[in-house]
């Protein structure tokens, strides 16, 4: 559909994370209209509508995701059973009601619990800035099938985190550094780098707003349940706590961090040691077996 430069311009000024929102929002009232360019007085019109009916469109959460279903290359781990998964629960926690009792005056966008998913490190969805973020993760781990030296993997490293070591002709992989893209698993012709673990990445506590701030990571790549347990807990937490609309972030402590590490939380040594089972001739990126 067709937009006039004031109704772009007036767009633009939209907060960027719900920009194609309100985009679309426009354009499906223009086209009911039976309209094929958009102007700004549509703009205004529908901000108008949208300001006068936000508190019936309030649902009490928001579960967003990334292009990744749609057959996005950089996907690390397919993320439709767990989205479901999680929205069903979340249906179940009944936010809405929660919220109705404990907000004073109508309802906004901005009281809802937000939940996002990425299916790689690249994290389209904004999972830094929401109060849980899902990231895709595909764990390497360091083999003992021959190495021929190719160096694909540190060309195609986007972190800079892979090596050869002079001695033992292998790839080194700082996994301080690694953001479990899986891209050298991928091209390496060998697999001398072949799949560890793969699940996804937490994040925790994330805001935009008068006071930002970016979500803190739990150590580990988790699988669904160990998800939706995290998920569980987090919005329990925030039910006994929120008691007038904070969000997430403002009642999430260190000591509820503290908490989640150290009943889920795991270091990058320890998911290679978990693969080490189950792929024969696996070592760690120091070579030790």
């Amino acid at each position: 559909m067709e937009w006039t430069k004031d109704a772009e311009n007036a767009v633009k000024k939209v907060p960027f994370f719900v920009r194609k929102k309100v985009r679309a929002r426009v354009e499906t009232q223009v086209a009911e209209t039976g309209k094929r360019i958009v102007t700004l007085t549509d703009v205004r019109t529908a901000q108008k509508r949208h300001l006068q009916n936000m508190s019936k469109e309030i649902k009490g959460y928001q579960i967003d995701t990334c292009f990744g279903p749609g057959g996005c290359p950089n996907r690390t781990v397919p993320s439709e059973q767990l989205l479901e998964r999680i929205e069903k629960m979340v249906v179940a926690e009944d936010l809405l009601s929660f919220l109705k009792q404990h907000v004073q005056g109508d309802l906004k966008y901005h009281h809802e619990f937000r939940i996002t998913l990425a299916e790689c490190p690249n994290a389209c969805s904004q999972p830094q800035i929401k109060d849980i973020g899902i990231i895709g993760a595909l764990v390497p781990v360091v083999t003992n099938e021959a190495c021929t030296a190719c160096e694909a993997c540190i060309e195609t490293c986007p972190d800079n985190c892979i090596h050869l070591n002079s001695i033992t002709e292998k790839p080194e992989i700082d996994m301080d550094r690694c953001m479990s893209c899986g891209k050298c698993v991928k091209v390496c012709p060998t697999r001398t780098i072949q799949e560890g673990k793969q699940g996804f990445r937490v994040q925790l506590g994330g805001k935009l707003g008068r006071h930002p701030q970016l979500a803190r990571e739990l150590p580990g790549v988790y699988r669904e349940e160990k998800i939706l347990e995290i998920i569980h807990y987090c919005i329990s937490l925030y039910k006994r706590n929120s008691r007038h609309g904070e969000r997430f972030a403002q009642i999430f402590k260190d000591s509820d961090f503290d908490f989640l590490v150290s009943k889920f939380g795991s270091s990058p040594k320890e998911l290679i040691q978990i693969k080490d089972s189950r792929i024969p001739g696996v070592q760690d990126s120091s070579g030790t077996k």
